[in-house]
């Protein structure tokens, strides 16, 4: 039977109950500390699953992916039971990794990290990438993107009218008209990147032509040693230096902080 009390970070989750009771019990442990009203500094959680493929599923199920806000829901009743006095405005961020932040607390049990964004740890920065083209053919070869962009589309065409008869603008774009046979199975709404000021990274997310049953997102880490699959629309992936992401069927694009020309 799966122990959540054993401290051993190799120890997997043998069921959704258990991985889910790990991480509400390592959040109850953490908000505890701020029982008695003190909760109304707190501005979020993030939450953090570095789960190898073979576990992934048994974690989308764990947080709810399919219920969006039920698990901040429970979170909430923790709070109230506590008498937190949490914001109005507190937020729950749920990312796929490939390995947890250093600032994450460890959950015991899990393949999950928390942190807790309040306002004087709350992290504050700008900051400029690029994304370069490695397979498939786009409008450029590389992309710079910035923390003020706001959301950045990537799909097939630039302007494209999604299903409930709106037009969507994908930034970054792969013509649907070229030779290149590659570009054909990146979706129109494929996945898109933004910027998170709480925790100072850029996120990759899929859209709903990116997820299963339609196409797909894996992500490579920089290190070469790990892949994440998103699988949801609702939980992203905190891009690191190097990060190879695969769209559809061969379309890479890696993601890096360093210019065009940069020497190392």
């Amino acid at each position: 039977m799966f122990n959540i009390f054993k401290n051993d970070e190799k120890n997997q989750p043998a069921d959704v109950k258990a991985a889910r009771a790990a991480i509400l019990k390592a959040i109850k442990q953490e908000l505890q500390k701020a029982e008695g009203g003190e909760g109304k500094n707190i501005k979020g959680i993030d939450l953090f699953i570095a789960a190898p493929d073979s576990e992934k599923h048994v974690y989308e199920a764990a947080v709810y992916v399919e219920e969006p806000g039920r698990l901040k829901n429970e979170i909430q009743k923790i709070a109230d039971d506590y008498a937190l006095d949490l914001p109005a405005t507190w937020a729950l961020d749920i990312s796929h990794l490939a390995e947890l932040p250093a600032e994450a607390i460890r959950v015991r049990g899990a393949e999950a990290g928390l942190f807790i964004r309040t306002k004087d740890n709350t992290i504050k920065k700008s900051a400029m990438a690029f994304i370069r083209i490695l397979s498939g053919e786009a409008e450029k070869k590389t992309y710079r993107i910035e923390s003020t962009d706001g959301k950045i589309n990537i799909g097939r065409d630039k302007s494209v009218q999604t299903a409930d008869g709106f037009f969507r603008l994908n930034q970054i774009a792969f013509p649907g008209e070229v030779s290149n046979e590659i570009n054909k199975y990146i979706s129109r709404q494929h996945g898109h990147i933004e910027w998170n000021n709480d925790t100072g990274n850029f996120m990759l997310y899929a859209d709903e032509g990116g997820v299963p049953p339609f196409n797909k997102v894996k992500v490579r880490s920089g290190s070469g040693d790990a892949l994440n699959k998103l699988i949801s629309t609702q939980i992203g992936h905190r891009l690191e230096e190097g990060d190879q992401v695969i769209l559809g069927e061969g379309a890479v694009i890696v993601f890096t902080y360093k210019e065009p020309g940069h020497k190392k």
